[in-house]
């Protein structure tokens, strides 16, 4: 009856009845004023010029029922005050978690910036409000509703859960239209770089899986790999990384790499499922190391034969000039050095080399002969004669005393590079290799392992 006699619209001292009723929280005066026709966007005009609008009063009361009955009215969610404050930044100003849930719901605008460039997440963050205002914006989303940003750049609701590491809210963005996964902000940061900055590993598999790209960079060059290496987390990062990989076959993704990893870690069944993908024994990281020299330097034995065994080279060496022998002597490794030597030795002795060999049982002249073992048959041979074609029975480093005696006179009786076999007749020879004691060691190795291994019928 009183809106019979007076307009809804008719100011008193600034207000109108439609002001009065959001003052007084009374939604229910609120939807019957707006319903026989009240102006739901009738600004308050007071003495100082200051102008705001019904909404901006509701944010700032914080009421949340009578928020909504406007915005059902149609009200502009996103119009300003003189000072550049929508709704919502009055809502984080005055700390009202549910008026921000009720305006994120309705599609208020999160990447406007008032006069002072302030956003809403800003005034949040320097009231002392984030958690709860983090609180709610994460209610929203975990329903389904992904916050509308005409600015990405002030406001990504996909950076903002990924820099929470919120995984029920991340699930409810993943897959929608409007969500670019591989985003980056002015830094270059995109979202798996934020979760690998952050520790987030499940936030950060989450995005790995739904196909987030590890090897995009930053401004600073670094990638979602580098960024979790400086995390206390970054076994679990690398192992995310490392079972995306066994299950994708994501080859070297930015900067990982998996063969390399699995080898460091000693992990046999990744190493073999990883190669049975294809993946190259022999490729260098980005510090120039192998798969073996990681496994070496970690002293996994076990996984170091098998990646010989799968045609791992031991003779590469990394920009440091370290190989896998080194690298394992270096980290004291009993495991990992013997096998390593063992296959350097093999190749050596089934290679064969130029030698010097005595004869007479040194009191002759040493001649050259291109020593060699024969693998099949466990036999070393330096020429055709049957004469020249041994098994070894006996093989050290070293003359023996007789030989040592008789070579006294020629003054190398201690020359190095000297080893002995005696075969399976008894027969002895000497013979000096280039490369000293140490390539004398590995020839002794090479042809005893030869010779076990061509006895036993077992590589």
């Amino acid at each position: 009856m009183l809106l019979q006699q007076v307009s809804s619209d008719a100011a008193h001292l600034g207000r109108n009845l439609l002001h009065h009723a959001i003052l007084c929280g009374n939604a229910g005066a609120v939807n019957v004023l707006l319903n026989c026709g009240a102006n739901v966007e009738s600004p308050v005009k007071t003495t100082q010029k200051t102008e705001f609008h019904p909404i901006h009063m509701a944010a700032r009361l914080g009421y949340s029922t009578v928020l909504q009955c406007l915005i059902d009215y149609g009200c502009d969610m996103n119009s300003r005050t003189d000072t550049g404050d929508s709704a919502l930044m009055i809502s984080a100003k005055h700390k009202r978690d549910e008026c921000i849930k009720v305006l994120a719901i309705a599609g208020a605008d999160f990447g406007l910036v008032n006069i002072a460039g302030q956003s809403v997440y800003s005034i949040a963050g320097s009231n002392q409000w984030p958690l709860c205002f983090q609180q709610a914006v994460l209610d929203v989303i975990r329903a389904g509703k992904v916050p509308k940003s005409s600015n990405v750049p002030i406001f990504s609701p996909l950076m903002f859960v990924a820099r929470l590491g919120d995984i029920q809210a991340l699930e409810a963005l993943i897959g929608r239209s409007e969500i670019d996964l591989d985003y980056q902000d002015d830094r270059g940061f995109s979202a798996v770089m934020v979760t690998a900055m952050e520790g987030h590993v499940e936030a950060f598999r989450l995005l790995v899986y739904a196909g987030a790209d590890v090897k995009l960079c930053n401004k600073s060059g670094e990638t979602a790999i580098t960024l979790s290496e400086f995390n206390k987390n970054r076994d679990l990062f690398e192992k995310v990384m490392l079972e995306f990989a066994l299950e994708k076959g994501n080859r070297n993704g930015g900067g990982f790499y998996a063969l390399h990893c699995a080898a460091r870690r000693g992990d046999l069944d990744a190493v073999r499922l990883l190669m049975h993908k294809g993946y190259d024994v022999n490729v260098p990281d980005g510090d120039g190391y192998t798969p073996l020299m990681l496994a070496a330097r970690e002293g996994h034995g076990s996984t170091c034969r098998l990646l010989i065994k799968s045609g791992a080279r031991c003779d590469l060496k990394n920009v440091k000039g370290e190989t896998a022998v080194s690298l394992a002597r270096n980290n004291g490794s009993h495991d990992a050095v013997p096998v390593i030597l063992d296959e350097l030795a093999r190749k050596l002795v089934l290679s064969g080399a130029i030698v010097m060999k005595h004869t007479k049982g040194g009191k002759g002249a040493p001649h050259s002969k291109v020593l060699q073992m024969m693998e099949a048959t466990g036999v070393l041979r330096w020429g055709n004669s049957s004469r020249r074609n041994v098994i070894c029975r006996e093989i050290e480093v070293g003359p023996s005393l007789n030989f040592k005696r008789l070579r006294q006179r020629k003054g190398d009786a201690d020359e190095a590079g000297v080893f002995r076999v005696v075969t399976t007749k008894n027969k002895e020879v000497h013979f000096v290799c280039e490369g000293g004691f140490e390539t004398a060691e590995m020839w002794v190795r090479g042809i005893q392992l030869v010779t076990r291994e061509a006895v036993s019928g077992k590589k």
